[in-house]
């Protein structure tokens, strides 16, 4: 396999790039009851065009917030995507995530003895989608956590 050329993110990569804002709906859940954030969300190129970095910021009307940063990077030898990922809620770094894409969409499953949190990225139409929902133990069904809709800012 060719190694990816400087300067080049992963093609899958290249919409999520820029700054954009939006709402977050979280799900009623046992961190809280149904609700909106305001959302601000960037995607930066770094490393050389190896990696990009995801930052993002969800800012509730009482004013509290979540932060969070990931790393999304190619794994040259399957020339696929990797996420590394972590927020201010406080748990445990997890080792990076394999993404997978289809259709335009980005999925990533990130494995816990909590359960399973499945993240989708999208962008349609100008507008970025991220959709996180969580399976819990041997259930096959997975619960949606949030879902933010932005556009670029």
């Amino acid at each position: 396999m060719n190694p990816p050329q400087s300067g080049a993110v992963h093609a899958v990569l290249e919409d999520f790039l820029g700054h954009w804002r939006g709402t977050t709906r979280f799900a009623s859940s046992a961190g809280g009851p149904e609700r909106s954030a305001v959302a601000e969300i960037s995607f930066t190129r770094a490393a050389g065009g190896f990696a990009v970095v995801q930052s993002y910021r969800h800012t509730e009307t009482n004013g509290a917030h979540l932060d969070g940063h990931g790393v999304f990077t190619v794994d040259p030898d399957h020339n696929d995507v990797l996420w590394y990922h972590g927020d201010s809620m406080g748990l445990p770094h997890e080792a990076p995530s394999r993404c997978t894409w289809h259709g335009g969409v980005l999925r990533v499953e990130r494995h816990s003895d909590r359960g399973t949190a499945r993240h989708t990225f999208r962008v349609d139409e100008g507008v970025l989608t991220h959709i996180a929902e969580l399976r819990r133990g041997d259930s096959p069904d997975y619960a949606p956590l949030m879902s933010s809709e932005c556009r670029r800012a």
